[in-house]
């Protein structure tokens, strides 16, 4: 169980910073994230409370509370001219589904803006509770112990998807939305948000820069395939996201047909998104609870896999840095840090807690801190201990090269990369917004300060280090970029067979086999020959 925030400091000992930054970044990325859980459960819970039907399956179930004058539920029968709506001269294209109204003024009795904090909810507050007691239960003793819950989280929302794809594509309207998936918009390559999108989120959804992957790979034996490893994440990753990207496009087509307007305009993005659309099909399908229930569930599923890989990058990462003080005390200290995080989540429980939420979401793990944290772990691996050894290493483990493609990727194409989204961000800079809402001047102030708080270890630590280190300037630096890091066990034994010559392993096994006569080395087959059957 050791964590990948503190590998970078032991390959290059002045960017040490990195794994702190890549810590601060986890640590609030635990603290933001499980308000998607939080949500779940509260839909979950709900699921059961107007049996046979569902809280959100009309207006009339939110009068007087979460239902407004302009809300109107198409699938209801009830047609708009003779709707509340119309009788209050709104318009169809203004109207809003019962599963939009439910969300916003019953789950999260949302203010008009992030100056309007307002009071804590205190049914999210509940659920909010019930989430971490589930991540502290799986994650107390170390992830690693919750083999088979992995497993199980990994599969089910597969099994759930696949269900709701296919009622999906058969709703009217479904092909309107896949068609607007699958469309491009070239214009939409100018805009700086795309870019840092596009990028963060493969980093955010391969866990790259925030140490879990890395935390969960520790686990495995020396000469495990990491090379297969990587390639089968990849493409599984990439397929999910097409997958489910078919699953909501043709939901939303369908919410466009009944509402008559353009794919493009029936919800806005962010991070409600999946709690608008999934809703919403659910009530196209009978029982529409059963299935409701089964599609929080594997909501649920998901939001815990991250969370619980999350916290346990976070825990092993700090228990890393301090081990003497910490790891004889690990569940003590976990305890400790899920009620910390649980309280520092409490402002995106509230009234304006959602506008904190798009805020933490977009500075916090992702965007500009996540792109500056992963570019320097990649400066620090291939520029500074060099992607040579870092090739090198990889063949020693797994037993053969890798492709050449992968070198150019880790010296050349990936850093030009995040230089280039990183630059072409403040060169087309935009002000954050949700929907038609435009965040004040110091709420964008704070945002750009949550991403600080974790950009600005890297070159803290660096002037530290150069300052507190004793020596000259060129053996300061020829100590930070020279690494310390200590070589697993199964390590040091690859190497020391890898040390072998043909002769040796010869000699080796002319004693064990008397009746051995080969003598010519090319006999041997190349493991042989680097002693792995010793």
């Amino acid at each position: 169980g050791v964590g990948g925030m503190s590998v970078v400091g032991q390959l290059a000992p002045i960017f040490k910073g990195v794994g702190y930054s890549a810590i601060m970044m986890v640590f609030l990325e635990n603290v933001y994230y499980i308000i998607v859980i939080t949500w779940t459960l509260f839909y979950l819970f709900n699921t059961f409370m107007d049996l046979p039907s569902l809280p959100w399956s009309d207006c009339s179930k939110g009068n007087g509370t979460w239902a407004t004058v302009s809300c109107w539920a198409p699938e209801s029968g009830i047609p708009y001219t003779e709707s509340v709506a119309a009788m209050n001269n709104i318009s169809e294209a203004d109207t809003e589904t019962a599963v939009e109204q439910f969300w916003r003024n019953e789950v999260l009795h949302a203010s008009d803006g992030i100056e309007e904090i307002g009071e804590v909810q205190w049914d999210l507050f509940i659920c909010l509770i019930v989430a971490w007691a589930l991540v502290y239960g799986f994650i107390w003793k170390g992830l690693h112990n919750s083999g088979k819950l992995l497993w199980v989280c990994a599969v089910f929302p597969y099994i759930i998807l696949s269900i709701l794809c296919v009622k999906a594509l058969t709703l009217e309207g479904a092909s309107e939305g896949l068609k607007f998936l699958f469309t491009p918009e070239w214009e939409r390559l100018y805009e700086a948000e795309v870019w840092i999108d596009g990028g963060t989120q493969i980093f955010f959804s391969y866990g790259v820069g925030i140490g879990s992957l890395l935390a969960l790979g520790s686990y495995n034996k020396f000469h495990h395939n990491c090379h297969r490893d990587a390639i089968f994440v990849c493409c599984v990753n990439s397929f999910t996201s097409i997958f489910s990207a078919c699953v909501i496009f043709s939901i939303l087509g369908y919410m466009a047909h009944q509402k008559g307007v353009e794919v493009g305009e029936v919800v806005q993005s962010g991070p409600a998104l999946a709690f608008l659309v999934y809703p919403e099909v659910v009530l196209a399908i009978a029982p529409s609870p059963f299935w409701a229930f089964l599609f929080f569930i594997m909501l649920l599923n998901l939001g815990l896999d991250t969370q619980f890989s999350s916290v346990e990058s976070l825990m092993t990462g700090l228990v890393d840095n301090w081990p003497e003080q910490l790891r004889p005390h690990r569940k003590k200290f976990t305890l400790g840090m899920t009620v910390f995080m649980c309280l520092l989540g409490l402002p995106m429980i509230t009234r304006g807690g959602i506008y904190v939420f798009q805020l933490m979401d977009f500075y916090a793990a992702s965007g500009l801190s996540l792109l500056w944290c992963v570019f320097f772990q990649t400066i620090a691996i291939c520029w500074v201990f060099g992607a040579k050894k870092f090739y090198l290493c990889i063949e020693e483990m797994i037993g053969y090269r890798v492709s050449m493609y992968w070198y150019v990727c880790w010296v050349f194409l990936a850093p030009a990369f995040m230089v280039f989204i990183f630059v072409f961000y403040f060169v087309r800079y935009s002000p954050i917004t949700m929907g038609a809402y435009h965040y004040p001047a110091w709420g964008e102030v704070l945002g750009f300060a949550i991403s600080l708080s974790s950009m600005l270890w890297v070159p803290g630590y660096a002037i530290y280090y150069l300052l507190s280190t004793k020596g000259s300037w060129s053996e300061v630096l020829r100590q930070g970029v020279t690494p310390v890091i200590k070589p697993r066990k199964e390590a040091v034994m690859a190497e020391e067979k890898a040390r072998l010559t043909c002769q040796d392993v010869r000699d080796v096994e002319m004693n064990i086999e008397a009746d051995l006569s080969d003598d010519s080395c090319d006999s041997y087959d190349s493991k042989r020959c680097l002693g792995e059957d010793l």
